[in-house]
C-alpha cells in the first residue's frame, strides 16, 4: 500500500516539474504524511500481544532466622551535656539532664561528698550517662581542676571528687593598657592569673602601681590545662614582652636539669633583682618616703620613713627578698609586725598586719615573694595599708629609689640548653609583636 503511494507521489511531481509552487506543496505532503507512516510503523506489533508463553508459580516458604545475642546493656545508655547557667540548682540541671531519679537526686541533694554541686559555677559543663528511662548512672562535674565523679555501683551511688587529668595547650595574647592591668588582660581574654604573673614577672623593673601608662603593650605566652576540650586551669606564663613608656622589657623561664627554674631576659640574665620593689601585688601608694608628712593621726608634722600601700584588709603581703624572719609580734604603733633581715646589714619591715601567715615565725628562712602576713589597720592607722620601710643597717632608705642588686645570672653550663628553648618563645613573640591587638586576642 505505502509502494503505491509512493509511485503516485513521484508521477505528480513529474508533472508539476518547473512549477515551483506546486513543488512546495508537494513537499509540505510528503512532510505531513510522514509522521503517520512512522506511527503505523511502531504499531507493527499490537501493545496486547503475549509474547512470553512460560508458565510462572508463586512460592511462598517460612525462613529460620538465626538467634541473635540479646543488645548490651550499654546501648540503653546516654551521655548527655549541660552547661550551668546562673541561679541553677541540683535539681534544675538534673532536669536539663533529663534525670528522672528521684533517688539519685536526693543522694546529690544531702551528700557531703556532693558538695561541689552545692556551688555550681555559670558557664561550667556537667556531663551525666542516664538509661533511656532516666535513671543516673553516673555523673561528671569540673571545677577549678577537680573532677566530681560519681559512678552506680548497684544500688548505691559511688562518689569521689579529686585532681582531674589534664592535657596542657599554649596560648598565645597581647593587648594595651587603657586603664589597669587587669582590664586590658580581660579585654584580652586572658586570665586574672596571668596578669597577676606577668605583674610578678616584672616587678622589679616596673612599679605597677605607678609606672602603668595608657598605650602601653604586652604579649604572653602562657599554659592552659584542658579536661576533655574545656579549659581547666591556667599554668604558668612561658613567655613575656612588656612595653612600659617606650621601653621593653622581656622573659622567659627556664628550668636546669636539676629542677631549679626562673625568669631570664631572651640574653640569659636573670630577671629577677634581691629585691621586689613591692611587697604587694596590687595595691596604690597612700603616702611615700618623705622627711616631713603630717601624721593624719597624731596632728603633728614628722618624717615619713617607709612607704604606705592602701589595700583592703587581708590582702597578701610578701617578702621583697630571701631572708630570714627577725621579729614577728605586735611592737607599738607598727601593730602586727614582721621584720625580714636580708644579707645581715638590710631589713624590711612590715607593718599595720591585721594577721600572720601560718608558720612565720622567729628565725624560719623564707624566699621571696613567699606570703608572710595580710593587710590591716593594726597599731596607729587610721584605716587598712600597709606600712613598709626599707633599712641598711639600720637606716632608712626609699624603697621605691634604692638601687636593687641584681640576682645570680645564668650559669655557662646550661647556655646551650637555654638558647634551645627560647629561640621558638622569641619567635613567637615577634609574631605578637606584629600582630594588632584586636586579632591577638
Amino acid at each position: 500500500m505505502f509502494q503505491g503511494l509512493y509511485v503516485r507521489l513521484a508521477i505528480l511531481a513529474q508533472k508539476l516539474r518547473g512549477n515551483a509552487p506546486r513543488q512546495a506543496a508537494l513537499v509540505l505532503a510528503a512532510v505531513v504524511l510522514l509522521p503517520f507512516l512512522g506511527i503505523m510503523t511502531a504499531f507493527g506489533i499490537a501493545p496486547d500481544t503475549v509474547t512470553d508463553t512460560l508458565e510462572r508459580q508463586t512460592v511462598i516458604e517460612t525462613v529460620a532466622l538465626p538467634q541473635l545475642p540479646p543488645p548490651a546493656e550499654s546501648s540503653d545508655l546516654y551521655w548527655r551535656e549541660a552547661r550551668v547557667e546562673r541561679g541553677d540548682t541540683i535539681a534544675s540541671l538534673l532536669q536539663r539532664l533529663q534525670i528522672d531519679d528521684s533517688s539519685a537526686a536526693l543522694v546529690l541533694a544531702r551528700s557531703k561528698e556532693a558538695r561541689a554541686l552545692y556551688r555550681l559555677v555559670p558557664g561550667r559543663t556537667v556531663r551525666a550517662q542516664t538509661t533511656a528511662a532516666g535513671h543516673l548512672m553516673a555523673l561528671r562535674y569540673l571545677n577549678n581542676g577537680q573532677l566530681l565523679k560519681i559512678d552506680r555501683d548497684g544500688d548505691q551511688l559511688a562518689i569521689q571528687e579529686g585532681p582531674a587529668e589534664t592535657e596542657i595547650r599554649v596560648h598565645m595574647r597581647s593587648g594595651e593598657i587603657r586603664s589597669s592591668l587587669f582590664a586590658a588582660t580581660d579585654a584580652a581574654g586572658m586570665s586574672d592569673a596571668i596578669a597577676v604573673q606577668i605583674a610578678e614577672v616584672f616587678s622589679t623593673d616596673i612599679d605597677f602601681h605607678r609606672d602603668l601608662r595608657r598605650g602601653d603593650r604586652f604579649a604572653a605566652i602562657y599554659e592552659v590545662h584542658y579536661h576533655l576540650g574545656e579549659p581547666v586551669r591556667t599554668g604558668r606564663l612561658l613567655s613575656a614582652e612588656f612595653i612600659n613608656n617606650g621601653k621593653t622589657f622581656q622573659a622567659a623561664w627556664f628550668q636546669n636539669g636539676e629542677g631549679e627554674g626562673g625568669y631570664y631576659t631572651l640574653d640569659g640574665k636573670n630577671i629577677r633583682k634581691a629585691f621586689l620593689r613591692s611587697p604587694l601585688e596590687f595595691s596604690r601608694i597612700s603616702s611615700g618616703f618623705s622627711p616631713s608628712r603630717f601624721h593624719p593621726v597624731l596632728q603633728t608634722w614628722r618624717a615619713h620613713k617607709g612607704v604606705d600601700y592602701a589595700a583592703p584588709t587581708g590582702t597578701r603581703v610578701k617578702a621583697t627578698a630571701d631572708g630570714i624572719v627577725d621579729f614577728v609580734g605586735r611592737q607599738g604603733g607598727y601593730g602586727n609586725l614582721v621584720v625580714l633581715r636580708h644579707q645581715t646589714r638590710i631589713t624590711t619591715w612590715y607593718g599595720h598586719l591585721s594577721g600572720f601567715a601560718k608558720g612565720i615565725q622567729k628565725g624560719r628562712r623564707v624566699t621571696q615573694g613567699e606570703i608572710i602576713g595580710y593587710v590591716g589597720a593594726t597599731g596607729v592607722a587610721t584605716g587598712p595599708h600597709l606600712h613598709y620601710e626599707f633599712r641598711i643597717n639600720e637606716v632608712h632608705q626609699d624603697p621605691l629609689r634604692v638601687a636593687m642588686p641584681p640576682a645570680p645570672p645564668l650559669a655557662p653550663q646550661h647556655r646551650a640548653a637555654f638558647e634551645e628553648v627560647v629561640r621558638p618563645l622569641a619567635d613567637r613573640l615577634a609574631l605578637l609583636r606584629e600582630t594588632p591587638t584586636s586579632l591577638a586576642r
